[in-house]
């Protein structure tokens, strides 16, 4: 298959599943109930859709970083939407001056997505992001949703592994096009609390991506 209609057939999936992707089936109490299947929830193939992208303390301020936390129905701190409702090409965003002309030329008929802040369903107008041009290392956090580049998130097919449905998560403010940083977790936080998620250059794509750098999406459950 080629990577064109890889990209295009996983875009579809994508978008039946309104969010990102169904990767796993989430514990029924992945989200909020009032939430409910608008949330998607982001987690790591390390650890299992037991842990999800949450934000820390669940404080809807720019700059509060976002983290690997416990699944809930109770806690809205993994409580995230799409705000389109379901992934476009990164083409879109580039024509809405969200990607630069330099990420439109390497992913510009890819998936990517933006993923909002939802406490109990309600936008917060502030996303999951960087709060600057991706570097080595720097730290997710939430950041006004309209901020271009930062808040954009691809979806990696072509440097996923063979054995779907994980996948890397470039931010779109990548200017290191052969490593781009990826959403990279380190700490098991099951063990470690509040392991904070960054940006990291890839290792090893497109054919060994490792598991740190790798992530499934599932909506979250019909309320």
């Amino acid at each position: 298959m080629s990577i064109k209609t890889k990209v295009l057939a996983a875009a579809a999936a994508l978008t039946v599943a309104g969010g990102l992707s169904t990767a796993a089936t989430l514990p029924a109490s992945a989200s909020t109930t009032q939430c409910g299947s608008a949330c998607v929830q982001i987690f790591s193939k390390l650890y299992g859709p037991g842990f999800v992208e949450s934000v820390f303390q669940g404080i809807p301020a720019a700059g509060q970083p976002t983290i690997l936390h416990a699944a809930s129905d109770s806690d809205p701190t993994g409580d995230f939407i799409n705000p389109l409702g379901h992934p476009v090409l990164v083409s879109t965003f580039y024509a809405e001056g969200m990607v630069s002309a330099a990420v439109n030329a390497h992913y510009g008929s890819e998936p990517a997505v933006q993923v909002e802040y939802a406490p109990y369903g309600q936008g917060t107008g502030l996303c999951a992001a960087v709060a600057t041009t991706a570097y080595q290392n720097e730290g997710l956090s939430l950041q006004p949703c309209s901020t271009p580049g930062t808040t954009v998130f691809i979806i990696d097919f072509a440097d996923a592994p063979t054995a779907k449905p994980y996948f890397p998560i470039v931010n779109a403010s990548t200017t290191d096009f052969t490593h781009p940083y990826t959403m990279t977790i380190h700490g098991n936080p099951a063990c470690k609390p509040f392991p904070q998620i960054t940006l990291q250059r890839m290792h090893d794509n497109p054919t060994d991506v490792p598991d740190n750098q790798l992530w499934g999406t599932a909506p979250g459950p019909a309320n």
